[in-house]
């Protein structure tokens, strides 16, 4: 069902690796942490890549290593005006979270119809706060911080949930608000206010 493929980026070879789906165990355990070697090891260089690779050939706008088969606290997040899944305007460079920790800065939540790599064809609407902030370190072991609200407040929490074991399914409320992605499209995306993305 998946293809994997290679290809030579800056003379290391990249991967799209296969996106482990609901049911795989390594999607409901806490990822470890990365020592500071291990953020500088060649090893990571070539997972945050492959990372890349695999979320751009899936047509994803963040993705977590365990999603990829590795129990690491690393996930990546890019945001581009064309996104065709989400059809947002909203933009995010590439960057890289190891290590993070995330507060609540306003508990008031905002509702998403969210989708998942690793629960393919389906969309369910979750509340999450809306304004966060996320201490981490970048790929290059820097201490990071950063405000978001709004949509990239949404991204980064549920990237975030993969690195503890949870999948966007686990915080729906109301399961009447789980779809497939062509039921979503034909039934309730013509009933959506802007508030329910």
């Amino acid at each position: 069902m998946y293809e994997e493929r290679t290809k030579v980026f800056k003379g290391v070879i990249m991967a799209v690796r296969p996106i482990c789906r609901m049911g795989n165990p390594i999607l409901r355990q806490t990822a470890a942490q990365l020592s500071p070697e291990e953020i500088l090891s060649k090893e990571m260089k070539i997972l945050i890549q492959d990372m890349k690779e695999s979320m751009d050939h899936y047509g994803g706008i963040g993705i977590a290593a365990p999603q990829i088969g590795v129990s690491k606290q690393v996930c990546i997040i890019q945001l581009e005006e064309d996104n065709e899944r989400y059809k947002i305007e909203s933009q995010f460079p590439f960057s890289v979270f190891i290590n993070p920790v995330i507060k609540v800065l306003d508990k008031k939540t905002q509702g998403f119809w969210e989708g998942c790599l690793s629960v393919p064809g389906m969309r369910g609407y979750v509340e999450r706060p809306k304004k966060i902030q996320v201490d981490y370190l970048n790929e290059k072991g820097e201490e990071k911080s950063l405000v978001a609200e709004d949509f990239l407040a949404i991204v980064i929490q549920h990237e975030l949930d993969h690195l503890f074991g949870k999948l966007y399914i686990d915080r729906i409320e109301d399961v009447s608000k789980l779809s497939f992605n062509e039921e979503f499209e034909e039934y309730i995306v013509p009933t959506l206010s802007e508030d329910e993305g």
